[in-house]
């Protein structure tokens, strides 16, 4: 299959000769790094391109019918019945102003006349059969009613709605939380054994690929380059651009004190592809041939290929993967874990701040409650030192980073900055004290002004905090670019020109504009490739060995959190429910919410069988949060005591505090 876009300046090829097969009740996924192809495939298999993209080559055959020839009213008739299909981000897929009810009998409406009543019965079965609690009721609710989770299951049920042979699931877990996203991957299993239903998964996440696929179609830059067993792929991966995305992803068993695995470069655009193999640019065994021959697909075993042409059987270069298809990294620079918090000064020192947001009702907008975002929470980070904070979507997390930086007023509790109260302190001293402390946001695509040049926009923090202007303010800010690894000549360049890799380096760059000694990362690296998440968690650790800076780690990702964090603090509802440091809590966690979160960590090992702890439920509204321990609602050890007593975060040995009613109270 070969699918092209017209644009304003020629055609470009998508996709590139793309095969493979799926069998009745079988999960093959497709993975590689964004812009490989991957959504673009899924699309084409349901002609659901954009009006400038089109199918140009090739089949595409279902039961013996060949969807690229069919008319659109004939495709109408599978798409939704026969194929279906699960979006990534379920609140612009579902239409806001419909109930979820409304939604689901509108898809079957289409494939089948039914009474109404039976609409209704199918519509609460369908809930029910994807674990939505309390269906009779939920069926009445809008998307924006429903948290991410349920939305997701909501989008699972319209999918099902007419019993499809194949569910195409595009990115289906990534917009969620570690906690649903384990839910919402056993559902799809159940589901799958239940009905016979095929799947094909596209995905970035290789965690989830061990989980759930059979087969894996590995594509770069619009091509497959390996497809095999997932079994086979995982035990040996034949391509080396295959091998190097698996090296990029941190484990909770990586080296701390290593630096990180990645590959150089981006993947080419589609417009400037490469002669040859289109990995050669990037590959470690790159040869003369790689650079002007294109490789065949090569049988390297059993319904398994490889487009790589040191498989070809001629071939006399020995590829030594597990050394050598990563940067080669200098061996000196490691990261001292022995050099921790006991020989360096408290910089940042919060206690027991809350932050609670009043819900406004009527004309004259009086307050009939609060939304308690955070709700006593208590931390210190040392100079030099990382304290990354975990926990579900919505627990109080980011709000915590906008309250220490004040960007938002706390409504109790003290922040101490280098030992000076900032909630004391007047506007002017407020922004001496905040060039100290600096932001790296989540998504380098919109944290970035398209219409300001890279000089302006690392150079406006400069001149804003008086550091330099003019000529000063030029040097300066190349030397920054030099700094986060990216060129002086990238100067005049605008955000759209670079990778979104570049883009974060970018807004790293910025942040470091002002000496800072505090970076706040607020998700900093989730909007990224695991090849790209790579370098920029190298490029933190380098740039805190060489200039001292402390971390504030906000994260969802616990593989990420561990390899990055000297300890860790574990949010749930607006409270600290346990911190202590990274190796102890991926070890010896205490708190049953802390293992359920590591528990619930997609492992990248097809052979391994996790003991999963799959909480159920949703994260209570902080508008109305539970009495007693407010886990207690979805605890599997919750006990009568924890309904009634809130538990006090305490000491339960050297540097580990845990808030929790099964260690004791005195």
């Amino acid at each position: 299959m070969r699918t092209v876009f017209q644009t304003r300046t020629g055609t470009v090829e998508a996709v590139n000769g793309i095969s493979f097969s799926i069998s009745k009740g079988e999960t093959v996924a497709i993975v590689g790094e964004s812009g490989s192809g991957k959504s673009v495939s899924a699309l084409s298999i349901l002609r659901l391109l954009e009006s400038s993209g089109r199918v140009s080559s090739g089949k595409v055959l279902f039961n013996d019918l060949n969807l690229t020839e069919m008319k659109d009213e004939e495709i109408r008739k599978i798409r939704g019945k026969d194929i279906a299909m699960i979006f990534q981000d379920p609140m612009t897929c579902l239409d806001p102003v419909y109930t979820i009810g409304n939604q689901i009998i509108e898809t079957i409406k289409i494939h089948e006349d039914l009474s109404k009543k039976e609409y209704l019965e199918r519509a609460v079965e369908l809930l029910r059969l994807v674990g939505l609690p309390d269906a009779e009721n939920r069926i009445h609710s809008y998307p924006h009613q429903l948290s991410g989770g349920q939305r997701q299951r909501v989008m699972i049920a319209i999918a099902l709605a007419c019993r499809p042979n194949l569910i195409i699931a595009d990115e289906p877990t990534t917009a969620l939380d570690v906690t649903v996203q384990a839910q919402i991957m056993e559902l799809l299993k159940e589901l799958q054994s239940k009905l016979g239903t095929a799947i094909f998964l596209v995905t970035h996440d290789l965690g989830v690929v061990a989980e759930m696929a059979d087969r894996v179609v590995v594509v770069y830059a619009g091509q497959v380059v390996e497809q095999s067993s997932v079994i086979d792929l995982f035990e040996k991966p034949e391509h080396p651009y295959t091998e190097a995305l698996m090296k990029s992803i941190p484990r909770i068993e990586t080296d701390r004190t290593k630096r990180l695995q990645t590959i150089k470069g981006n993947v080419p655009s589609l417009k400037e592809l490469p002669s040859g193999c289109r990995f050669h640019p990037r590959c470690p065994f790159a040869t003369e041939k790689c650079r002007s021959e294109e490789p065949p697909l090569f049988n390297v075993g059993e319904n398994r290929i490889s487009k790589c042409w040191l498989l070809d059987p001629e071939s006399k270069v020995e590829m030594t993967l597990p050394s050598a298809t990563v940067e080669k990294v200098d061996e000196n620079i490691y990261y001292d874990l022995n050099d921790q918090s006991e020989d360096k000064e408290l910089l940042l020192d919060v206690k027991e701040i809350k932050k609670h947001f009043p819900i406004t009702k009527g004309v004259l907008s009086r307050t009939v409650g609060h939304v308690r975002a955070v709700d006593g929470v208590s931390f210190d980070i040392y100079q030099g030192e990382t304290l990354g904070l975990v926990g579900e979507s919505g627990c109080g997390k980011s709000t915590v980073g906008r309250l220490v930086t004040g960007l938002i007023d706390s409504t109790d509790g003290q922040v101490s900055f280098d030992g000076k109260e900032l909630t004391s302190l007047n506007r002017q001293a407020m922004k001496k004290m905040r060039k100290r402390m600096q932001f790296v946001f989540q998504d380098p695509y919109s944290s970035l002004n398209p219409r300001m040049t890279v000089l302006d926009i690392i150079g406006e923090p400069l001149e804003v905090h008086g550091f330099a202007k003019g000529a000063d303010k030029y040097e300066r800010v190349g030397e920054l670019l030099e700094i986060v690894g990216l060129s002086k000549n990238d100067i005049q360049k605008f955000p759209h020109e670079f990778s979104g890799g570049q883009r974060q380096r970018i807004g790293i760059a910025r942040a470091l504009a002002t000496e800072p000694d505090l970076l706040i990362c607020d998700e900093a690296v989730s909007a990224l490739d695991v090849s790209v998440q790579a370098q920029i968690l190298n490029l933190l650790k380098d740039l805190q060995l060489k200039m001292g800076l402390s971390y504030l780690f906000i994260s969802h990702d616990l593989n990420v959190v561990k390899y990055i964090s000297d300890r860790i603090a574990v949010m749930y509802l607006g409270e600290i429910v346990e911190v202590t440091d990274s190796e102890t809590l991926f070890q010896e966690a205490l708190h049953p919410y802390s293992k359920a979160l590591i528990s619930a960590v997609p492992v990248p090992d097809p052979t391994a069988e996790p003991e999963r702890i799959i909480l159920k439920g949703e994260v209570p509204s902080p508008s109305n949060p539970p009495t007693g321990c407010k886990f207690h609602t979805r605890c599997p050890m919750a006990m009568e005591i924890c309904k009634h007593k809130k538990p006090l975060l305490k000491e339960h040995s050297s540097g580990h505090t845990v808030s929790c009613h099964l260690y004791g109270e005195e």
